[in-house]
């Protein structure tokens, strides 16, 4: 249950998305973000909720640890859009966290993939990408690299 213990804090983001998703796009944009993420339930849940000033929009992540199968479960919330997206669910394992899911991108089934990387006391690393061949090749779509405020 303390895998995200690392997490709980204040942090700096940069934020680089992708405009365009599954067209072959290069095209990244950067921005600004600020988290703060906490734990619940004695920290077999936890939250963050990050904020894209310059975006005018905010997201929140709710996390949930099964005790059962080891797995965390991660649900992402859109301010921008009022959408629940469906979980990703998975663990960590030597320091790396990857989580996986189905999804959809504009109407087509889509599969999801978050990871955490690079976990540092002062810094960390959020990546997501999608597949839309069943997972035989994955579009890495926006990478977060966190500072500890």
């Amino acid at each position: 249950m303390s895998d995200f213990d690392f997490l709980y804090g204040d942090w700096t983001v940069v934020n680089r998305r992708l405009r365009e998703l599954f067209v072959g796009s290069d095209d990244w944009e950067e921005f600004p973000g600020t988290q703060r993420a906490w734990e619940l339930l004695g920290g077999a849940a936890n939250v963050d909720e990050s904020v894209f000033p310059t975006k005018g929009w905010s997201g929140a992540t709710f996390r949930l640890f099964n005790p059962a199968t080891g797995e965390w479960s991660i649900w992402w919330a859109s301010g921008q859009t009022g959408t629940l997206f469906p979980p990703v669910t998975g663990r960590f394992v030597d320091g790396r966290g990857d989580f996986y899911g189905d999804d959809e991108h504009e109407g087509t089934p889509i599969k999801a993939h978050f990871i955490w990387s690079g976990i540092t006391p002062t810094s960390a690393r959020w990546e997501q990408e999608f597949s839309n061949d069943g997972g035989a090749t994955w579009e890495s779509n926006w990478v977060m690299e966190l500072t500890r405020a």
